[in-house]
C-alpha cells in the first residue's frame, strides 16, 4: 500500500508488517495545520484496515516522521491557530489516537521538535531521534502554555522541575539533553540514523503482537491508575495472553530452542 492523503504520506511494508507516515508539509517545517491533524488520523485508519481480514495481527508497529531535512514538526500552524490547533478541543485529537493505537508508534524525530510537534511526539510510544535534532515548549512566547499536555507528559517523564524550565523559558534543548531527560528513548548519528531506526521498528515488529498490544495497555494504565488497579489489569491482560496461539508458539520455540514465529493469534 502506499497513498497519498493532502499532507500525508501513508506507506505499508508487508513483509515486516510496518506502516509510515510521512508529514508531508516540509516547506511549512511540517506544522500542524488543521488538515495535516486529520490527514494523521486518517493515515493511521488507513494502516489499521490491514488487519482486516487478515490471519492474525498484519500491522505489528507504525513509523510518523515529518517530510524534509529540518524538521519532525515544528507545531501549531500559527497562521491557523485556534484551540484546536494546540489540541484544546473537546473533540478527539489526533493526540488522543496516536495514544490510543492499538500497535506501537514510532515519532522518527530528525530536525526541530517543537510545541505541537513535541507534543505529537509523547503521545508516541517511543522517540528515536537525530543527534542534531532540538525540542521545546515555544508557547509561553505566545503568551500560553503547551495545549496538548505537553506539560503533563514531560513532568511524569522528567518531573516538575524540568517540565517548567522547558515551558517557562520557552528554550530549545539538544537531543543529547533530551535523552538525558528521558523524553527520547534514542539518539543516533544523523548519517546512520535511518539504518538504525530500520533495525529498532523491525527488532520491534518481530516482537508478539498480541503481546506488544498489551504490553502498551498496560504502561497507558500505569500513567493513569494506582498500583493496586494496575496489578489487577495486568493479571487480566496476563491470562488472556495465556489461552493465545502466540503464547504456545513462544513455549514452544524455548523448548526446541530456536526463534518463535508469532502471528497475532
Amino acid at each position: 500500500m502506499d497513498e497519498s492523503l493532502d499532507t500525508v504520506l501513508v506507506e505499508y511494508d508487508e513483509d515486516r508488517g510496518v506502516g509510515t507516515l510521512t508529514m508531508n508539509r516540509p516547506d511549512a517545517l511540517n506544522a500542524l495545520s488543521a488538515q495535516l491533524r486529520d490527514d494523521i488520523v486518517a493515515g493511521l485508519e488507513l494502516l489499521e484496515e490491514q488487519n482486516e481480514g487478515a490471519d492474525g495481527v498484519a500491522l505489528r508497529a507504525v513509523v510518523l516522521e515529518g517530510a524534509g531535512e529540518k524538521a519532525f514538526c515544528a507545531g501549531a500552524d500559527i497562521g491557523g491557530f485556534s484551540d484546536e490547533s494546540s489540541g484544546g478541543s473537546s473533540a478527539r485529537s489526533h493526540y488522543d489516537f496516536i495514544r490510543d493505537f492499538p500497535a506501537p508508534v514510532i515519532a522518527k524525530i530528525d530536525g526541530y521538535c517543537l510545541g505541537g510537534g513535541l507534543e505529537t511526539a509523547l503521545a508516541c510510544d517511543f522517540r528515536l531521534a537525530t543527534e542534531s535534532s532540538t525540542f521545546g515548549f515555544p508557547e509561553v512566547n505566545l503568551g500560553i502554555l503547551p495545549g496538548a499536555g505537553g506539560v503533563q507528559y514531560v513532568e511524569k517523564i522528567a518531573g516538575p522541575a524540568v517540565a517548567k524550565e522547558l515551558a517557562m523559558f520557552g528554550d530549545h534543548i539538544s537531543a543529547e539533553r533530551a535523552a538525558d531527560e528521558g523524553i527520547i528513548n534514542r539518539v543516533y548519528d544523523d548519517d546512520e540514523f535511518d539504518d538504525e531506526v530500520d533495525e529498532y521498528v523491525t527488532d520491534l515488529a518481530g516482537q508478539a503482537p498480541l503481546a506488544v498490544q498489551a504490553i502498551k495497555k498496560s504502561a497507558d494504565m500505569a500513567v493513569h491508575s494506582g498500583l493496586e488497579e494496575g496489578l489487577e489489569y495486568d493479571r487480566q491482560l496476563f491470562e488472556g495472553l495465556l489461552q493465545t496461539e502466540d503464547h504456545a508458539e513462544g513455549a514452544a520455540a524455548f523448548g526446541e530452542d530456536r526463534e518463535p514465529e508469532f502471528e497475532g493469534k
